[in-house]
């Protein structure tokens, strides 16, 4: 797997303010993956459980730690399953949903590639 195309793992956390109310703070990890658009069959067996699929990310195991959304091309999408290929790859899932063009823009990470 060539691996040749950036996408940015988000993750996002909630920490109390002066006021005591819990804030959203978004960050955002690159990682290389290799992306393909789901099969025929995904597409639709997706589609008549209420998912709109749309893209397939292959990436290394340790890349990835549960985040459930992903962007790539400045578009954010959900991940709805994964798919342990190997020992050291795993494939996300992802869809486009509607709300996912609200989340705000996260900050980035300063450790690319790093948790």
């Amino acid at each position: 797997m060539r691996k040749s195309d950036i996408a940015y793992l988000v993750s996002e956390s909630y920490a109390q303010n002066d006021y005591g109310v819990y804030e959203r703070t978004m960050t955002k990890r690159k990682v290389f993956v290799d992306v393909s658009s789901v099969s025929a069959n995904e597409w639709f067996e997706g589609g008549r459980n209420g998912l709109n699929p749309q893209y397939r990310f292959r990436m290394f195991q340790f890349d990835y730690l549960g985040e459930k959304v992903i962007e790539y091309n400045s578009v954010q999408y959900t991940v709805y399953r994964t798919y342990n290929r190997s020992i050291d790859e795993i494939e996300l899932y992802a869809e486009l949903k509607k709300g996912n063009e609200s989340i705000p823009e996260p900050e980035e990470n300063g450790e690319e590639g790093q948790p």
